[in-house]
């Protein structure tokens, strides 16, 4: 499957405004208590960079990738005005990740844009760059509920294949349900799954 995401557009269209907003998102508030400072994380598609600064700003040493220059330029802006440093990597996560090893790896409604075909190694890459200690993150859409966002194309995760992916790890959670969202004007809902889990012990 082809799939698009329309928020590299929205980010240059919109130069001087957040279109996702400037506070962290509700799945990276829930995890703050996991992250120790200095803890080395890596976001997947961290977009304008709202939750890779709110990491920054808890003490992690953070990696953000995305492929939208527009959208990293505005993240450089916000790290600044928090008075942190974050490194911001313009590239495809599905086809190239920085040469690192991490002890956070987090995405936030980003990794269903990767394809099907590119997905099981996006995520077999990531989990041979985390380190013994490590913990995975991820909050991806699901095709229980879809409602189609200016003229997005998804590869929706099927309910439980995130799961399914980290059966080997332990698994902390892993949650099912719906989200409320309005980011194109109209009150709409997204079902999602998130999980958390941690690199098996050796």
């Amino acid at each position: 499957m082809t799939t698009r995401s329309p928020w590299a557009l929205e980010y240059a269209r919109r130069p001087d405004e957040y279109v996702l907003g400037t506070a962290p998102s509700a799945f990276a508030r829930m995890l703050r208590s996991l992250l120790v400072p200095g803890a080395r994380v890596l976001e997947l598609g961290c977009g304008e960079g709202r939750d890779s600064v709110f990491f920054a700003s808890s003490g992690c040493d953070v990696t953000a990738v995305d492929v939208s220059a527009a959208g990293l330029r505005k993240a450089e802006r916000l790290a600044r005005r928090a008075g942190v440093e974050v490194r911001w990597v313009q590239s495809d996560a599905a086809r190239y990740l920085p040469k690192d090893q991490f002890d956070f790896v987090y995405s936030c409604g980003a990794i269903h844009y990767v394809p099907r075909r590119l997905r099981a190694g996006l995520l077999a890459r990531v989990k041979a760059a985390t380190s013994p200690i490590g913990v995975h993150a991820h909050l991806v859409f699901t095709d229980r509920t879809i409602y189609v966002e200016q003229n997005e194309r998804i590869d929706y995760f099927t309910a439980g294949e995130l799961g399914r992916v980290y059966a080997d790890w332990r698994v902390w959670w892993n949650g099912h349900g719906t989200i409320t969202c309005d980011r194109d004007g109209r009150p709409h809902l997204h079902s999602v799954e998130e999980l958390i889990a941690r690199q098996p012990e050796a």
